[in-house]
């Protein structure tokens, strides 16, 4: 329902194949699923009560698709929003990563590079620190907060760690407390303020109207 104060609101994006599989997906540029574009169709009934100054995406085509669906076609695209760079760990499942080190693969505390570089995933980029998706999450807060604090509500369209860490970065806490923080395909967030601070309204809220 809509706030009589700014919201912040996150929006997942649409399934793909690799998130129905379990298959991280970093920096491969994934179509959604028909599954994920009608997901983001009821994404975009759910949110059609607010209003929104302005509407952020994430660059990769996945976020952009479902931005578009949910009734959002000329999102400004933000790098900052872009899913974190896995490098050697994209396209494999978790477990997969665990058999490959030996112990259960957490992402948030064994970061991405706990793999040596691979060409055949991230075409052979090292991935991103947890501390780099955590400023660009830093840098996309500041930027939206400038449009709250006039009064306007703002939808940033992108991906599931990525808006779990940008809600860390909302709060100010350790970004890996994101881990603790599940995140569905096309779920929506409500951030927002109570009491003078950056406060959670409403996590991980399913697609459905």
């Amino acid at each position: 329902m809509p706030s009589k104060d700014p919201q912040l609101v996150l929006l997942r994006h649409g399934e793909t194949e690799w998130s129905r599989s379990g298959q991280h997906t970093g920096r491969t540029d994934l179509p959604l699923t028909p599954d994920g574009e009608e997901q983001a169709r009821t994404a975009g009934r759910a949110l059609a009560a607010l209003d929104f100054a302005v509407v952020y995406s994430s660059p990769l085509q996945r976020a952009r698709r479902t931005a578009e669906i949910a009734g959002h076609p000329d999102p400004v695209t933000d790098p900052d929003l872009a899913e974190w760079d896995y490098g050697p760990v994209d396209g494999r499942s978790s477990a997969e990563v665990g058999d490959l080190v030996g112990h259960e693969f957490q992402i948030f505390d064994d970061g991405v590079r706990v793999l040596p570089p691979d060409p055949a995933h991230g075409d052979g980029r090292p991935g991103e620190l947890l501390e780099d998706v955590a400023a660009r999450a830093r840098r996309f807060v500041e930027r939206a907060d400038a449009t709250l604090n006039d009064g306007g509500n703002v939808l940033a369209v992108a991906h599931g760690h990525l808006l779990r860490v940008l809600a860390t970065a909302w709060l100010g806490v350790d970004p890996r407390y994101g881990a603790r923080l599940e995140l569905g395909t096309a779920a929506i967030c409500l951030l927002g303020y109570g009491h003078q601070l950056r406060t959670i309204e409403g996590w991980n809220l399913p697609p459905t109207l």
